[in-house]
């Protein structure tokens, strides 16, 4: 077997302080250090995690180029262990990114940026980011692979169904979600469960979803950060506070999973493809 049939993944549920990117780099570091004392292989923080989330005119302020050095201390406490790191992207002067920094083996091994920006309730990041347009595929070691989404990324089907047809084995979810944001009929906590849980089943796909916890400018991100198996099932779920969560992925249910309901397999991209020719 050229491929190892377990996969040690975690979440880090934390809630970074608004525009202090040192002080929040410090923190990822510790968790870094934990996941690696665990033996995790992958781990995932939240959306813009190095920065907070309601940066408005701070997004200049915090944003970094690929070269920041800041990075690269960060891909090498990570070692072996693939990283997904949020963070904004200075592009170019005045060009900005809700972007995921992948990192792994000591450098910066891939940029996920966010491709569908929210401008709805109480969401304004199309005023602040410039929108992505690439989807992300990394692989993490021989037979394991994952694509990222950002948050409102995984609102759109298109882009779900177009992430996983590359067969990655685990997707990546990080989110920044606040209770009531969207609207106050609209529950984040319960909507967002059966978001990835749907996704996670229908795909037999495993998903580890990372949210904050904790207050930012009076919005309160209500945590959930979860891991799920192939069918949807709840592998590990973080309690209402800052914490790392963990657990093990096994391929072979991966492959009956898929095997006993083959998504991918009967996917028909080229009939789709023909489906949607002369909608925008």
């Amino acid at each position: 077997m050229h491929y190892q049939d377990r996969l040690r993944v975690g979440a880090a549920q934390i809630n970074g302080e608004l525009g202090a990117v040192d002080d929040n780099l410090d923190r990822h570091l510790e968790h870094i250090k934990e996941a690696r004392q665990r033996g995790l292989a992958l781990l995932v923080f939240p959306e813009l995690s190095l920065t907070g989330y309601g940066l408005g005119n701070l997004v200049m302020q915090v944003a970094m180029p690929l070269e920041d050095p800041r990075l690269q201390t960060l891909a090498q406490a990570c070692g072996d262990m693939q990283t997904v790191v949020g963070f904004v992207e200075e592009a170019s002067p005045g060009e900005y990114f809700n972007a995921l920094a992948i990192l792994q083996h000591g450098k910066l091994v891939a940029v996920h940026r966010k491709l569908n920006l929210p401008t709805y309730g109480g969401l304004e990041e199309g005023k602040w980011f410039t929108h992505g347009s690439e989807l992300t595929h990394t692989e993490i070691l021989p037979g394991w692979s994952a694509t990222q989404l950002i948050c409102a990324d995984l609102w759109n089907p298109a882009l779900v169904h177009a992430a996983l047809l590359p067969r990655p084995t685990v997707l990546c979810a990080p989110i920044n979600s606040a209770s009531g944001i969207v609207s106050d009929d609209f529950s984040n906590e319960q909507n967002w469960a059966l978001n990835v849980r749907f996704y996670a089943m229908t795909y037999g796909t495993p998903v580890i979803m990372a949210n904050r916890f904790g207050p930012e400018n009076g919005s309160h991100f209500w945590g959930g950060s979860r891991i799920l198996g192939p069918r949807g099932e709840l592998l590990a779920e973080a309690e209402e506070c800052e914490m790392l969560i963990n657990c093990e992925l096994s391929r072979t249910a991966i492959a009956r999973a898929r095997f006993e309901l083959p998504t991918h397999r009967d996917a028909d991209t080229p009939l789709i493809r023909e489906l949607m020719a002369g909608y925008r």
